[in-house]
C-alpha cells in the first residue's frame, strides 16, 4: 500500500497546515514512556495526525528502558506514563530524566489525574495541560 491510497499523504499536509496555524514549534523527536503497548500505540498514532510522518516517535516500556533513551538521542519532548509497572509513578520517573539531563518538556499522561496529581506534577517539574 502506498501513501497515497492509505490517506498518509493527505494526513502529513493536514498535519503540517496544522502546525503552522497553531504556531507550534515542530518537534524532530519524541519519547513516549509508557508500558502499555495499546496506549503507546494509540498516543503515536495522534502524534503523527497532529505532527506529520517526518518525526522520531520512540517508545520505552520501562523508567530504565526511557533513561536509556534520553541518553542515547536526547527527545525534544516526552511524554510520561503516570503509573509505570511494576509500581513506578511520574513523580519517582522525573527526577531519573531531570539526572540524564534532560531538560525539555515532560507531559504527564494519566487516566486518573485529579486536581491534586495535577499540581504535584507541576511541582516536579513537568507539563501539565
Amino acid at each position: 500500500m502506498t501513501a497515497k491510497s492509505t490517506g498518509g499523504a493527505f494526513l502529513s499536509r493536514k498535519s503540517e497546515l496544522a502546525i503552522g496555524r497553531q504556531g507550534k514549534p515542530p518537534f524532530a523527536d519524541i519519547l513516549i514512556v509508557e508500558d502499555s503497548k495499546p496506549d503507546a500505540e494509540r498516543l503515536t498514532a495522534t502524534l503523527r495526525s497532529m505532527f506529520g510522518y517526518d518525526i522520531s516517535i520512540r517508545v520505552a516500556e520501562t523508567l530504565a528502558k526511557a533513561m536509556d533513551s534520553v541518553i542515547a538521542r536526547r527527545p525534544d519532548l516526552i511524554f510520561l506514563d503516570d503509573q509505570l509497572k511494576p509500581r513506578d509513578t511520574a513523580s519517582d520517573t522525573i527526577p531519573f530524566l531531570r539526572r540524564c539531563n534532560y531538560e525539555g518538556p515532560i507531559i504527564v499522561v494519566s487516566g486518573l489525574l485529579s486536581r491534586r496529581r495535577g499540581a504535584e506534577m507541576v511541582d516536579r517539574k513537568s507539563t501539565r495541560l
